[in-house]
This record gives C-alpha cells, sequence and structure tokens, in this order.
C-alpha cells in the first residue's frame, strides 16, 4: 500500500476545512490540443501549484480528459521532480467521458473495464501510486451500480483509490448509486455560480406560478446536506463576469450585479473575487468552490474569501441583482 498522505479527511466535511477551495487544473498542459507537453506548461504547472499552496488550497482537481491528458501529465511532471510535494496536498481526477473517436461516438462510460483503465492512466500521468478521490465525471444513463460498486472495491482493495464521489448526478442517480457502495459517496461536483443559479431558484420558486421552470434536479443540494456529500462548485467565478471582465455588453442585471460585487468588495476590503466566492460560502451547504484561474494574482484574491462573511442581507442583496427579478 502506498504511503498516505498528511493531509486526511475520513469525512466529507472535513474536506473545506483542509482547504477552503480547490484548485480545478483543466487549464494546464498547454490547451486543448495535440501540441506535446513543452517546458512552459511544465513550469507554469509548478508556478500555479506553489501559488495555490501559499494561498492554503491543497486539494486539486482533475479529469483525465483535461487538455486530452497533458494537465495531469504537466502535474506528475511535478510530482517527479518535487516528490515532497505529495505529501502537502489531495489529488482528485475524474473519469467516464469518452470522446468521439473514428470508431465510436461521443459517450459516457461507467463500465468497469473503461473505470479501471481510466484510473491506471491517471495514476501514470500523475505518477503516483494512489489517488485520493476518483470522481464518475457525468451521469451514463447505462450505468449498473453493482458493477460500478465492485469495481471502486477492487480499486480500494487494491491502494489505487482512496475515496469516490461523483460529478454532475442529481440526487435520485446518486441514492441508486450509494445503495449499491460498500463505501459512502465523499462528493458531488455541480456547476453552483452567482451567475448558474437553477440550484436555487428550484427550492424558492418551487410551487409558484409565473416562475420559470430550471433545469436543476428538485432535492440535490438537501440529499447532499443530508448525506453529508461535501459539494464543490464548478465554474464557481462564472468565468470573471463579475470580477473584472467587461460587461458593457451584458444585459443591464448582470452590469448591476457585476457592479454591487464591486461595492461589496470595498465595503468588506476584499477582492471581486472574494465576494462571488464568499456569496457561495454563505450557504449553509457548506460549498466548496473549484477555481481554474492560472493567473498567479487572481489566486491570491481567491484567497481573501477566508476574510469574508457575507451578512444575511448582502447575500439576497447579490441572489437578487444576479436573479434579475424580484423574488416571489
Amino acid at each position: 500500500m502506498p504511503d498516505t498522505p498528511v493531509i486526511k479527511y475520513p469525512l466529507a466535511q472535513h474536506l473545506r476545512q483542509h482547504s477552503p477551495l480547490v484548485f480545478g487544473c483543466m487549464s494546464l498542459g498547454g490547451g486543448w490540443n495535440s501540441n506535446p507537453l513543452c517546458a512552459a506548461d511544465i513550469a507554469q504547472a509548478h508556478q500555479v501549484i506553489d501559488a495555490a499552496l501559499e494561498a492554503g488550497i491543497c486539494i486539486f482537481d482533475h479529469a483525465d480528459i483535461y487538455t486530452y491528458g497533458k494537465a495531469e501529465q504537466a502535474f506528475g511532471k511535478v510530482l517527479a521532480q518535487r516528490p515532497q510535494l505529495r505529501a502537502q496536498l489531495s489529488l482528485q481526477s475524474k473519469c467516464g467521458i469518452r470522446f468521439a473517436n473514428a470508431n465510436a461516438v461521443q459517450r459516457y462510460d461507467f463500465s468497469a473495464q473503461w473505470i479501471t483503465q481510466s484510473v491506471d492512466n491517471i495514476l501514470s500521468r500523475l505518477q503516483i501510486e494512489q489517488l485520493d478521490v476518483l470522481l464518475l465525471h457525468r451521469p451514463d444513463p447505462l450505468m449498473e451500480p453493482a458493477e460500478i460498486a465492485e469495481t471502486f472495491t477492487q480499486l480500494q482493495h487494491s491502494g489505487k483509490v482512496k475515496h469516490f464521489g461523483v460529478s454532475n448526478m442529481q440526487q435520485h442517480q446518486m441514492a441508486l448509486l450509494q445503495d449499491a457502495l460498500i463505501t459512502p459517496l465523499l462528493v458531488n461536483q455541480l456547476e453552483l455560480s452567482l451567475s448558474h443559479l437553477a440550484w436555487l431558484d428550484e427550492g424558492t420558486t418551487a410551487g409558484c406560478s409565473g416562475e420559470p421552470g430550471v433545469n436543476f434536479s428538485s432535492g440535490t443540494i438537501e440529499y447532499c446536506r443530508r448525506h453529508k456529500v461535501q459539494l464543490q462548485a464548478w465554474g464557481s467565478l462564472s468565468q470573471g463576469l463579475f470580477s473584472g471582465k467587461d460587461v458593457s455588453t451584458e444585459p443591464q442585471h448582470i452590469q448591476a450585479t457585476a457592479e454591487l460585487v464591486k461595492q461589496l468588495a470595498a465595503e468588506y476590503q476584499v477582492s471581486t473575487e472574494a465576494i462571488v466566492l464568499g456569496w457561495l460560502m454563505r450557504h449553509p451547504a457548506n460549498i466548496q468552490p473549484v477555481i481554474g484561474t492560472t493567473n498567479i494574482k487572481r489566486i491570491a484574491a481567491c484567497a481573501e474569501v477566508s476574510r469574508v462573511q457575507l451578512s444575511r442581507e448582502h447575500w439576497y442583496a447579490l441572489y437578487l441583482a444576479a436573479r434579475g427579478s424580484a423574488l416571489p
């Protein structure tokens, strides 16, 4: 069995305690192209890892598809050059998305063969012996929970994966899978942000006439809270929409939200990124934002969220501004 990293989290609620933010590695590796990994890509990985650790971020999120595997390769080169880093961080990765090729169409694949093969390839690219958390990337309509359960058990017993979770799953899919598992699902990674409000509107507008339907499965947030599943928010910064991006051509409510974020940043004496992330983290679901910026200054700006505890009034002001309409 490989050595256990210093950072331990036997229960999901400890994840955010160890690292309030997660660093998403989707932009590492030189881009979504066929260019081979180069020295500049590895140098960038060194810089962002150091910046993230300096900012108190010690969980790094990968996926086998990120920049066609090059993100994990670049990270693995860093770990090979600086093996002492492994004990300072936790690594999670995702599998299950398969791109179209000459032999098959785009598909999601939770078969035992594909999950096992994916894990072996992830470990090889990252140059590690054990992955702290494996997430199933997007729901596979053909998934067989019993097959996944057996695969997870084998991966855990072999020491290749410590914990398991999912990404983009709703509560019924999670419950179906969890019923077959021996080990609890630790994480669910969803798109949650100030610009993507379906997860909030689903509950606040339920049963109200005149409110538009939302594309979010009812009760998913509550399921994760009840079952101690750590919610991680991808897209948490809304691609900079409220923290520096030019919004002059955006709808009026987006412009108004960006202005409010700026005002609150001045009032709380933190960065605009900290206000955007602080809004998510003010929710009692204990949301852990995933940030993906490779800009060193923005990584530090995100870390300022530790100084933010939005008031209830400010939280609702941001919610209503981003909705662009009053609550029912």
